[in-house]
């Protein structure tokens, strides 16, 4: 695990919500499933007996990519906003603990910590959600060099345009983009200055369809309709676009070549799988920051998150620069991006 290098500047820098999450093992429900949309279904007004919980602090999009580039040597800090409460000290101590950089987290007299109930069924799972409102305090005696802003919760408009500002005052700092559901739903014409000056972009597939309003086509060869989504996403503004699908690869564009690879082989069936995205997004911009091709970065995102998704939340699974390099050496023969 990487140590906090003192005196010297904030190499990323992740904006995003914080939360505790509770996860709630449940064995005794079914999903159903229409047209690849699937709903978990629980026998409405019985009680219905859970296997264990596991709770787990400091999660959440931005905050699991700031411990991801922790453990991978980044001098990496966290702007986001904590309750008074137990479980923003909770949320504070585990990410002292991953020599995550605490000085930018606000905590607010009076509000809870988001606390998020996680339903888990066999592979996958259903959150409850319910953010709170927090006040957020960027930089201003340092600028880092590259900005990592994710998930927000609702009423947090105004903040974006601060966001915005910044970028654009400090030109020199770059900005990674991993749009949450909120950002989504505000749409890209708000956020249109936040699109136009990020230089690395990731989405899954289906946010890509989300965000560009673009429906899925089943008549569409695969390749080929991520390849629309890739140059869609780039007609609003990120210069590097990464589309994850998944167990079943990613797709990457600089602008001009787009690729496709292949996710690592699972070691062992996944155990669970939240946090899988935000590790491949966090780990393959640590690549590009430490000087990799985006090909090579998006190898060190589907290691690190097929490491991920062999436990339970979503950081225990992260790894070291030195354990994903022994990965490396031991990758599938052939294990290279195919182009679109």
């Amino acid at each position: 695990m990487s140590f906090f290098k003192k005196n010297t500047s904030i190499e990323f820098l992740a904006i995003g919500d914080i939360v505790t999450d509770a996860f709630i093992r449940i064995t005794e429900a079914h999903t159903d499933c229409d047209n690849g949309h699937c709903e978990l279904c629980l026998a409405y007004g019985d009680k219905v007996p859970f296997e264990s919980v596991d709770i787990i602090p400091a999660v959440g999009n931005s905050a699991n990519a700031a411990v991801a580039a922790a453990r991978l040597g980044l001098n990496a800090a966290l702007v986001a906003g904590i309750g008074d409460d137990k479980e923003g000290q909770e949320c504070l101590a585990a990410l002292k603990k991953e020599h995550v950089v605490t000085d930018y987290i606000s905590i607010n007299k009076g509000k809870k910590t988001n606390y998020h109930y996680v339903l888990w069924y066999e592979k996958d799972r259903t959150i409850l959600v319910k953010h709170e409102i927090f006040t957020y305090t960027l930089p201003t005696k340092t600028v880092p060099q590259w900005l990592y802003l994710s998930s927000l919760g609702g009423n947090t408009e105004t903040f974006h345009d601060e966001i915005a500002n910044y970028v654009e005052q400090h030109a020199e700092m770059k900005l990674v983009f991993q749009p949450g559901t909120f950002q989504m739903k505000l749409g890209t014409e708000r956020l249109a200055r936040i699109y136009k000056q990020t230089e690395l972009f990731f989405c899954n597939v289906e946010e890509a369809e989300r965000i560009l309003n673009l429906l899925s086509q089943a008549h569409v060869e695969k390749h080929t309709h991520v390849k629309n989504l890739l140059n869609g996403i780039h007609a609003l503004g990120p210069k590097i676009v990464v589309i994850t699908d998944g167990p079943d690869g990613s797709y990457g564009s600089d602008g001009q070549k787009q690729f496709f690879l292949d996710a690592y082989p699972d070691q062992k069936p996944a155990f669970e799988r939240t946090g899988a995205g935000d590790c491949f997004a966090s780990t393959t911009t640590v690549g590009i920051i430490q000087g990799k091709t985006l090909e090579e970065s998006m190898k060190w995102g589907s290691i690190n998150s097929m490491s991920v998704v062999q436990e339970i939340g979503a950081q225990r699974g992260l790894l070291t620069k030195d354990k994903i390099e022994a990965f490396l050496k031991t990758a599938p023969e052939g294990w290279n991006a195919q182009a679109l």
